[in-house]
């Protein structure tokens, strides 16, 4: 099976991510597989959640409080990334070769544009709907779950979306609102159930949560540590999230 395109285009440009895949084969432990790739344990969480996302299949599967901070192991899946990784790393130096001069791989580079949105979601486009100035894109994200993106005719238009479209959503974690248990959904607004996996309080300031969905992928908000506490969220409390669809971005390979 051929791996969704937006997968290729990140093992492309985000090697020192994928390459985290191969820590993890041989460390069987996010803690020590952060640390062998050098960077922190919270970053290797952002990596395996952006590559399960991206991914039709998750890569990592993971179990928190595992000895040295957290067991992992590769997914079949994951295993066919890396071999994917390994054989594209025996291709760069061809690449580089090819390079008529240096200025080429710089243009490359700013071709291919990174993101701060920390939620990706990777989505096909089932409904498209015109809403006077905007046009309402439904993504079907897999396992039943659904979102709606509010987008401009333009932006439909300069995307070439059609029904069937592979696309990433791209979501802000500050536009991402949990909901207290007697709070309503905001009409019109994308509603999804989570799980809590993870919550990383901060001194000053909101805290970081993690929530996973019920079809495996994941997305990160935010919520103030007085109200987390009043609500009594912690790892593994069910939530509601909401988010308007003018907030929900979306993105196609170039």
């Amino acid at each position: 099976m051929p791996l969704p395109p937006h997968l290729t285009q990140h093992i492309a440009r985000r090697p020192q991510r994928i390459a985290l895949l191969q820590h993890i084969a041989e460390q069987g432990s996010i803690t020590r597989a952060a640390k062998a790739a050098g960077i922190s344990y919270k970053a290797a969480w952002d990596a395996i959640d952006e590559l399960n996302n991206l991914a039709s299949q998750p890569l990592v599967e993971r179990s928190t409080g595992g000895r040295g901070g957290g067991g992992a192991r590769l997914s079949p899946e994951g295993q066919r990334v890396l071999r994917l990784y390994q054989r594209l790393q025996a291709l760069q130096a061809q690449i580089l070769e090819a390079a008529e001069e240096s200025s080429d791989l710089d243009l490359l580079g700013r071709l291919m544009l990174r993101t701060s949105a920390r939620n990706q979601l990777q989505g096909q486009v089932s409904g498209l709907r015109r809403e006077g100035r905007h046009d309402r894109v439904s993504l079907a994200l897999g396992g039943g779950l659904q979102i709606e993106a509010l987008i401009t005719h333009d932006s439909t238009a300069r995307l070439e979306l059609t029904l069937g479209t592979m696309v990433v959503a791209l979501l802000k974690a500050g536009w991402v609102r949990l909901l207290a248990d007697e709070d309503e959904a905001e009409a019109g607004s994308n509603c999804l159930l989570a799980t809590v996996e993870e919550v990383l309080a901060e001194v000053d300031g909101p805290g970081e949560v993690r929530l996973a969905l019920g079809n495996g992928q994941t997305l990160c908000a935010f919520a103030e540590a007085d109200w987390l506490a009043g609500q009594r969220v912690t790892a593994g409390s069910s939530v509601r999230v909401q988010f308007h669809p003018s907030y929900v971005l979306l993105g196609v390979p170039a």
